[in-house]
C-alpha cells in the first residue's frame, strides 16, 4: 500500500518590529518548494486576528519529500535569518487524514 501524504502545519510569529520583513522571507520560500519534487501542496497564511502570527499548510507525499524540503538551500537561508525575526521558536506538527 502506497504512503499516505504528510500535512504539516507550521507556526512562525514575528516580533511585533520585524513583521514586514518576516513576510517578505517567509513569501520568497513559496515558489522554490512548491516547485520541489513531491510538493503537493504549500500555503502561507497571516493571522487577521494577530499580524505577527504566520501558518504554513503544507502536504507532502512522503517523509523523504519533507526531508529533503528541509535540506534545501531556501529552508537553510531561512534558519540563518529566522532567529532575529521570531518572537518564539517555530512550531510544526505533523498529520495524517484520518477520514
Amino acid at each position: 500500500m502506497p504512503e499516505a501524504s504528510l500535512r504539516i502545519i507550521a507556526k512562525v510569529k514575528a516580533r511585533s518590529d520585524t513583521v514586514d520583513e518576516l513576510r517578505k522571507l517567509l513569501r520568497a520560500l513559496v515558489e522554490p518548494t512548491r516547485n520541489e519534487e513531491g510538493c503537493i501542496n504549500y500555503e502561507l497564511l497571516q493571522s487577521q486576528s494577530d499580524p505577527t502570527e504566520f501558518i504554513f499548510l503544507e502536504e507532502w507525499e512522503s517523509v523523504v519529500a519533507l526531508d529533503r524540503h528541509s535540506s534545501s538551500d531556501h529552508m537553510k537561508n531561512l534558519r540563518s535569518k529566522l532567529p532575529l525575526l521570531i518572537d518564539s521558536p517555530p512550531e510544526a506538527r505533523r498529520f495524517s487524514i484520518v477520514v
